[in-house]
Order: C-alpha cells, then structure tokens, then sequence
C-alpha cells in the first residue's frame, strides 16, 4: 500500500511544538496524578506499561478512578470464546446509574449534574432533582411492564427528559437506544425495527434555528410495523405517565448485561447497531473523562455532541456524571440566534472545558466570530473530535478560544469502540492537528497490507478492550467481517494514520477515503488539507470522479469565507496549492464553489453524498435525514 506523505504546506505535519504543558499543569491532571501513583516518568512510559500489560491497567484505573461495585469482579478479561468477544469484569455485579447519579445524590445532592440551555434561557438540574426525576420515570417504566433486557427508544432533541428517559431505562436494566431527532420516519423505522424496541420515549415538536420542527410526523410513520408497543411524549402524556409513579431502587446488573444499543451514524453507508454493557462502559466513560479531558467535580463541560451519538454518550451523558462534575446541553445550533452564541455561552456559564467537532470550528471561522473579545477566563481545556482537522482550523481554534494556554484535547475513535482509541493527553507537547498517541488500555497500532507494523497505514488495536461493542445487532458474520477478518484477532478500524518521528499520531482520514489517480492512491484527507491551506477557503470535500484515462479523476468543492469573493482566480489558485502540497499527479480536475456543502447536524460533513451526486447522479434512493442542510446538494 502506498499512501502520500503530506507536506508542510498542507498543513496536517509541522516540526515544532506549538504548546508544552508546564510542570504544574502536568503535575494537576489526573493522569499526571495516576502517573505519579505508579512510578511512571513520562507518557510514553504510560502507553507502554498500560498496553503491555491491560489486566493492572484497567484494574488500576478502577482503583483510583474510585468506581463502585456491589460486588467487585473475579476476574478482569477472558477471550476464551475468542479475542472478539471478550467479556470483561466477570462476576462482577454494577449499574452504571450507581456511579454516575446514586453516589453524588447522596454526597453532593445540591450540586449542579447538568445545565440545560436553548434560545429562550437555561435550566440547572442537581443531582437530588436528576436521581428524584429519573427514579419517577424508572418507576413508572417498571409499573407500565418494563423489565431488565426490554429496549426503549429514545427520539428526542437535548432536553432533560431525554436525559432523565436515559438514566430511567439504565437505573431498572432497560436497554437504551437513543437515536438522533434528526432522523427521518424511514431512519428512526429501521433502527426501531432493528432494535426490537417495545416503547418509544419521544416528542410531538422540537424547535431549532426559531423555526418548530414537527417530529409527530415521523415517528407517527416509523412506528409501523414494529415492536413498538407504547409512546410516551414529553409535552403530551409524559406527566400523566410519571405523575403517581413511587420511586425505585437502582437494580443490580452483571458487569455483562446490556446498557445501550447505539447505530453508527450512517454516514457510511448502512447504519450499524453497537452493544455496549453496564461494566466495561463504566469504566471506559470514566477513564475518557478523567484522563482524557481531564475532567474534574468542579469542572463544567460543554461538549456539542448529540445524545444520538458516542461522543456524547462517552463524555455528556455518562463520563461527566461519572465524575461528579457538571454538563451544559445546548439544544439548538452553536451560532443560533446570534454567530458568537457559544462563545457566550462559555462566558456566562464559566465553562472550563469546551469541545467541538472541525466543521463547527470551521464555521466559527467562516462567520468571522470576534473570539478575541471574550477572554475565556474559566476556560482550561479544548476538546475536538468526528473527523480530521486541518492546520488552520486547529491554530484558530488553539489562539483564538484556547488562548494559546489550553491543551487542544484532538481525538479520534468510534460508535463500535465505545469512545477514543487515539487521543492528545494532557500531559504531552502538541503540534497542530495530532490525535496524540494510543489511548493507554487500547494497544493500538499501524499495520500495512501484509500486517507488518509501520509508521504510515491502517489503524489496528491488538488487544481487547473494555468498552468493545459486544458484537453487531444484525449477526456475528457482518461484525467479523468487517472488523476481524483483515488480520488474525485484530481489529481492523478503517482509519488511515501515521506516526512522526516525535512518536506524535496523525489521523489522515478513512481507508475507503482514497482517490485513484492514474495508479496513485491519494488521501482525500491530504488535498482537502492543501485546499483548506487557501486563506480564503472556510470548508472543503473532495471526491474521486470516474475518469476514462486515469480511473478517477480529483474534483473540489469549496465554501468561501463570507469576506472573499468566489472568482474563478480562486479556484486556479487552490488548484495550485495542491499541485504544490502533494504534486502533478494530485492536480485536481475541477474545482467548484458552492454555497454550502452537506453536513451532519453535529457538523461533520458528508462526502459519501457529494460522491454518489456526481457519479451517480440520483441521490433518490439516499436517506437525507441526517443533514442539518439537505438542499445543499441541490449546489452540487
């Protein structure tokens, strides 16, 4: 396998070290604390000792992590059945709800768990009002016959009761599964088909961007035809449902049993269902929480991610609580009303650690938001995930909200993984765009083709890990497929990474991301990095379009900044910034400017739909539910 080097200039590698965490810095994370704990130097002594050896890694992260059991485990892993479905802290009895509410309602009632705002203001829910209001809705879920293992789908926007429904079905055994309210009657149908699920927990109506969506619409068709005995809607019969319902204990689950099904969110293609469980999940979501973001109880968290995807269940749900701390939920658009909203946000609620996904970080540019006029003052940690950021995205981000002082916390994973399996660690020096290294207990490493180890080419984990999904929803035959069959007991993500001579990871894009030109496979990654360089470019895609001669040949989409003018000069120019960046052979065909280009409602843009546009031509048969702007194809 070849796959091109990117140079300088397009922006994804740099020599030096843009920030270096001081002593005191080091020293006050919780990594730095566990590091220190068990005698370990430096963080590449970290991932060594913590990937050699998973069983003291994992059983020490649940030591100093301080996660409660009502029986502790016998035994941290076994893979007798085979390495993809290893089972984790047997015979160990938990509920995850015991950990992220019971224990803080009873030590810290008054304390804020989450902050809900949207347009008209916002909300504080302790964690007495969190376990007072979940365990209603649990009693009432156990009145109305819902028993451990039963699945409840939650179609809801980020409001509280979507939040108290999660905890519910969690506290009594229930299996969640949240899908994003932005599906469509056909996507929220398959999921629900898929699932088996037996109530739907949804809303007649949402509102975003000032305008009322009418989500009565879709899950009135989508519930046809399935399992789907009972609805219960916030705004409608929600109260009378909870109204006299008595409180219930959390119940006592196996480390083992199911807490969640959650789809991939169908941006590639056919939407895959995950199984996450009660143990591993739990220590998984802390250890994010703790090591990663460095969260702490006095921490507010505001990370714009959806219930309806992992990001969100990894660190807003699940890991924030986990730790005691505090979450704010926006539910509407990051630059609704105004474009600095969030920055607003940040000041008025004294947020210390704020994460975004690139597109967003490109909007924010795009609108030229005045960052400089807020001084982020409780501000301590940026976070960003969902696809690979370029240079001049991650160094606005890093100046302008980080203010040069905060570690930028890039990382990357998956629905399938439960949470990151590459990320920047507090405790390490930067340079822009690296997703760090390993995450420790995920023994993570690069592979080519023949499964010889590399610094350039597909991302592996060699080991098993607690949060893995516990296989696919629809058999073992697709799971192993797709994930086991590349290589002998290892897992095969479909991410194409590289590693500098610094021992820093970069994460280039999708392996199913590469363009054929004339013989050389070349990363959408890199050219969309060369395009983006461009000081007047705010988002780019590029895709591969059939071309006789070559194969394929290299077209690019592009939105310009709202103060540049979008003439024909520009395109020439960017088309040169490639050829300059990769070289001849990377030249792109075309290069076309456009108003918009598709993109999830959490931000990521969708180049599997400006693909099957263009080569395609009829996106008929496409489900578009999961753009926030669908008539951006029409450009296309």
């Amino acid at each position: 396998m070849q796959i091109l080097n990117v140079s300088l200039e397009a922006g994804l590698l740099t020599e030096e070290f843009i920030f270096i965490p001081s002593a005191d810095q080091m020293a006050r994370s919780n990594i730095g604390r566990f590091m220190k704990k068990h005698s370990i130097s430096n963080w590449c002594q970290l991932i060594e000792k913590a990937n050699s050896d998973i069983e003291w890694y994992w059983n020490a992260v649940n030591e100093h992590l301080g996660i409660e059991w009502f029986r502790k485990y016998d035994k941290t892993y076994d893979s007798q059945t085979g390495i993809p479905w290893t089972k984790w802290f047997l015979n160990g009895k938990c509920n995850i709800v015991v950990n992220a509410i019971d224990r803080h309602a009873k030590k810290q009632p008054d304390k804020v768990a989450y902050i809900f705002a949207n347009e008209q203001g916002s909300k504080k829910i302790t964690y007495r009002e969190l376990d007072e209001q979940v365990s209603r809705l649990a009693g009432a879920l156990t009145t109305t016959g819902i028993k451990k293992g039963d699945v409840i789908a939650i179609y809801l926007p980020m409001i509280p009761e979507a939040f108290y429904a999660i905890f519910a079905c969690s506290k009594i055994g229930a299996v969640h599964t949240t899908i994003f309210s932005g599906f469509s009657a056909h996507a929220l149908h398959s999921r629900l088909v898929d699932s088996k699920a037996k109530m739907l927990i949804t809303t007649d109506a949402a509102r975003r961007r000032g305008k009322k969506i009418n989500l009565a619409s879709q899950w009135q068709k989508a519930v046809q035809c399935t399992n789907v005995s009972r609805i219960v809607t916030i705004g409608g019969n929600y109260s009378d449902f909870v109204k006299n319902a008595d409180r219930v204990k959390t119940k006592v689950m196996d480390s083992e049993d199911p807490l969640f099904i959650l789809y991939t969110s169908g941006t590639t293609g056919h939407p895959k269902g995950t199984l996450q469980v009660h143990g591993g999940f739990t220590i998984v979501a802390a250890q994010q929480a703790a090591y990663l973001i460095d969260m702490n109880p006095e921490d507010i968290l505001f990370w714009y991610a959806d219930i309806g995807w992992i990001t969100g269940q990894v660190w807003v749900v699940y890991g924030s609580p986990i730790i005691g701390g505090t979450a704010l939920v926006y539910d509407d658009a990051l630059d609704y009303p105004t474009t600095d909203r969030w920055c607003r946000l940040i000041e008025d609620h004294k947020v210390t650690i704020f994460g975004a996904a690139p597109t967003a970080i490109r909007l924010f540019m795009k609108n030229n938001v005045q960052a400089s006029r807020y001084d982020f003052q409780a501000l301590r940690v940026l976070a960003a995930t969902g696809e690979p950021i370029n240079s001049k995205a991650w160094t606005w981000y890093f100046e302008n909200v980080g203010k040069r002082r905060c570690p930028l916390i890039n990382l990357s994973g998956g629905t399938e993984i439960g949470g990151a399996i590459l990320s920047v660690l507090p405790v390490m020096p930067l340079k822009p765009c690296t997703v760090g290294c390993p995450v420790p207990g995920f023994d993570a490493d690069i592979f080519d083709d023949t499964g010889r180890k590399v610094n350039q080419g597909y991302l592996v984990i060699k080991k098993p890990w607690p949060s893995m999904t516990r296989g696919l929803f629809d058999g073992p035959s697709r799971f192993l497929d797709t994930y086991w069959s590349k290589y002998k007991d290892v897992w095969y993500h479909g991410d194409l990474v590289l590693v500098d001579s610094d021992g820093l990871w970069y994460v280039q894009g999708r392996a199913d991301d590469v363009i054929k030109v004339a013989g050389h496979r070349i990363g959408t990654a890199e050219v969309e990095a060369a395009a983006a360089s461009h000081p007047a470019v705010a988002e780019v895609i590029a895709v591969g379009r059939p071309d006789e001669l070559k194969g394929e040949a290299i077209v690019v989409y592009i939105v310009v900044k709202d103060d540049c003018k979008a003439e024909k000069i520009l395109a020439d120019e960017i088309i040169t910034r490639v050829e300059e960046a990769i070289g001849r052979f990377a030249r792109p065909q075309e290069v076309r400017i456009v108003a918009e280009l598709p993109k999830t409602r959490t931000g990521k843009l969708v180049r599997r739909l400006v693909k099957a546009k263009i080569t395609e031509g009829n996106i008929a048969d496409q489900d578009l539910s999961i753009l926030e702007n669908p008539w951006s194809l029409e450009g296309i």
